[in-house]
């Protein structure tokens, strides 16, 4: 059980002997834009201790607006300097410290049919802001699944091979993103890594969350979309730090997931189980969802070490004691791309 937010955030933190061994071998400070985000704080703090256990003495730098100042005062706990920066402003970017490592996560998905074209300008434009401020950076770049269509469930996910079909607004300015960095990154021969990044799961938010308030509040859990690949927000991030050991120019590609989809029907009735409730369940599985093969992440870098049952215990035990939500829903459930 992971019963406080200071446990939770340590266990995101916590970094493995490949994490170690990663920024032993990483020369250089770490630059990371968009560090404010859901999965910026883990993942700067991950940073800070895989380098200090590695005996590494160098900068970790979180960059964002930083509407929020509780956000800049837990990095800044966490040993990580932080910028305050409006990236899509062309002179505040060009003020950023040079840096060999540039991780950027800075993205927008919700409120997107509010507002399509702020979405476009912060998935599209401000990459190519970002590839041309820093052409001699190594750059790992999160991206999405959302640029694959729905595939049939019996197929086992899109492979980073298969033909891309962005369904709306946000997933068209995903790949919008991936685009301009490939071109950029060929253009310059800036050596890149782009992580198509399918769900990442923290207690406070992601899909087992979603599924776990549905359970224990004996709602109807939608089953439309009965399938969806998830991955320990940890593990994700260690991916992201060992990935600057593969940039390349042209850039590589990576599915980054668990490497089995997470049965929806599955997870609520083990999560019912473990809370002593019986679920209530709506709709049919559809013979389709999005999900995305990873066989070539785990050839490079090892399965995920946490599983899916592990997730499912801390998430149930973590809403059954009320712990906090950051009440951001996925809309996993999407099926026609309106976020």
């Amino acid at each position: 059980m992971i019963r406080t937010e200071a446990e939770l955030d340590e266990a995101l933190s916590r970094p493995t002997k490949d994490d170690v061994a990663a920024m032993a071998a990483l020369a250089g400070d770490v630059l990371i834009l968009g560090a404010a985000g859901k999965m910026g704080p883990s993942l700067a703090a991950l940073a800070r201790r895989a380098s200090e256990a590695a005996g590494v003495s160098r900068g970790i730098v979180g960059v964002s607006r930083f509407s929020s100042p509780d956000s800049r005062q837990s990095l800044e706990a966490a040993g990580v300097e932080t910028i305050a920066c409006d990236l899509l402003d062309r002179n505040a970017l060009a003020g950023l410290p040079d840096c060999p490592n540039v991780l950027f996560m800075a993205g927008r998905k919700f409120g997107t049919h509010e507002n399509e074209a702020l979405t476009w300008a912060v998935n599209t434009y401000l990459p190519a802001l970002v590839a041309e401020r820093f052409p001699r950076s190594r750059i790992v770049a999160f991206s999405t699944a959302n640029v694959y269509p729905l595939s049939p469930i019996q197929q086992g996910g899109s492979r980073e091979t298969d033909a891309v079909s962005p369904i709306g607004d946000y997933a068209q300015s995903a790949l919008g993103r991936e685009r301009l960095l490939q071109y950029f990154s060929e253009r310059n021969g800036t050596s890149m890594a782009i992580l198509r990044l399918s769900y990442a799961i923290d207690l406070r938010y992601g899909v087992l969350r979603d599924v776990a308030e549905k359970v224990l509040a004996s709602k109807p859990v939608d089953l439309t979309t009965g399938y969806a690949n998830v991955i320990w927000q940890r593990d994700a991030n260690s991916v992201a730090l060992r990935a600057f050991a593969h940039c390349a120019s042209p850039a590589l590609v990576l599915n980054l997931s668990g490497p089995r989809p997470l049965s929806i029907r599955q997870a609520a009735e083990r999560m019912g189980e473990l809370a002593g409730v019986d679920p209530v369940f709506a709709g049919q599985e559809s013979d389709s969802a999005l999900l995305v093969n990873c066989a070539r992440a785990v050839e490079m870098f090892g399965p995920p070490p946490t599983s899916i049952g592990e997730m499912i215990e801390w998430v149930t035990g973590w809403v059954q004691q009320g712990g906090r939500s950051l009440h951001k829903p996925t809309h996993f459930e999407e099926r026609t791309g309106q976020f």
